[in-house]
């Protein structure tokens, strides 16, 4: 069976720190919320509510990335793995942040072999837009340890001297393995590539003092790495500063290799590009211009700006086709067992 390119209806959240600038269509988010996140791939466990996306358009429009990845697990994914939970291996947002987040960390391995209720997430932000002077706190400074982290958690901004601050414009990326201790800062817009979890535990919420938001500090000490400078993969890559490969009418970049996913950034001329795919599923985000991915079939999805396309492992002869220049980010799975766990 061959499956057409697919293109999930967004999820709007609420989130205290939201900018709002999602379009709302009728009966997607009550109009009294602050939306920060827009989740336009996912596949979470059913206890999460509105965490499974499902399909807009096409064929196969009405039904869930959840079944579809039931009833064809091989035309879906190749010969990539789902992820340990049985889920698909992959979730994609959009976050607009008008106010900072708080300073957090995701669940480890290590962590998740003695929770089995927790889920690893590593994820990757790609800026869009971020306001003259925005900056993201990746990782701790070198020295700190869980002790001298606890006493300033005590103090009012005592947290902000002891993270690594990056400033940051539109196309860099910022990758955040698992158990780096981290915060988006206010007035940035983004795309978040990462394994399928939603579990946070907050360190530090800018004295927001909000009971919906509490702090996890045991289960997040448990999980931070003080050495998280021992990665080999750089904290954050500039596009402008990355060499292009030129192929078909088209530049592509790639922006982060990590062992659970990568990610390239392509630039395309107006016209239609043949999408090089491999054995395992595709996923591209649009950035910019009037795009849509085609198949063999004639089967079309959208690819307008922040939409999220699924190109299945067995979809035919997939290509884009653009009215004029576009950007994109395009996202490979690797066939790895079991390195997405969830």
């Amino acid at each position: 069976m061959r499956l057409p390119p697919l293109r999930f209806k967004p999820i709007l959240k609420p989130r205290a720190w939201g900018g709002d600038r999602f379009p709302r269509p009728a009966g997607r988010g009550d109009q009294g919320d602050v939306i920060g996140e827009s989740w336009t791939l996912a596949d979470l466990p059913a206890s999460i509510a509105d965490g499974r996306s499902v399909v807009e358009e096409g064929p196969m429009a009405g039904r869930s990335l959840h079944e579809i990845l039931e009833a064809t697990p091989d035309a879906l994914l190749g010969s990539a793995s789902p992820a340990n939970s049985g889920r698909f291996p992959m979730l994609v947002k959009i976050l607009d942040a008008a106010e900072n987040l708080s300073v957090q960390v995701h669940p480890t391995p290590r962590y998740v072999e003695d929770h089995p209720d927790a889920a690893v997430k590593t994820e990757s932000w790609f800026v869009l837009e971020a306001a003259p002077g925005a900056v993201v706190y990746r990782g701790l400074r070198s020295g700190v340890d869980a002790d001298t982290l606890r006493t300033a958690i005590g103090r009012k901004d005592g947290v902000l001297d002891l993270l690594v601050t990056l400033p940051v414009t539109p196309g860099a990326c910022i990758h955040l393995p698992s158990g780096t201790c981290h915060a988006l800062g206010a007035d940035i817009r983004l795309i978040e590539i990462q394994t399928p979890s939603d579990t946070t535990f907050r360190v530090w919420d800018w004295n927001r003092d909000d009971p919906g938001r509490p702090l996890h500090l045991e289960a997040a000490m448990d999980c931070i790495d003080f050495d998280a400078s021992s990665s080999s993969l750089p904290p954050l890559t500039r596009l402008a500063e990355l060499p292009a490969v030129e192929a078909g009418g088209g530049r592509r970049r790639r922006v982060c290799t990590a062992a659970e996913f990568t990610i390239d950034h392509l630039d395309l001329d107006a016209g239609t590009w043949n999408l090089t795919t491999g054995s395992t599923p595709t996923v591209l985000v649009g950035i910019e211009g009037a795009l849509s991915v085609v198949d063999a079939a004639g089967d079309r999805a959208r690819l307008g700006p922040e939409d999220t396309v699924l190109v299945p492992a067995s979809c035919e002869k997939p290509r884009i086709r653009c009215d004029g220049p576009g950007r994109l980010l395009s996202v490979e799975i690797p066939a790895i067992p079991g390195v997405l766990l969830a």
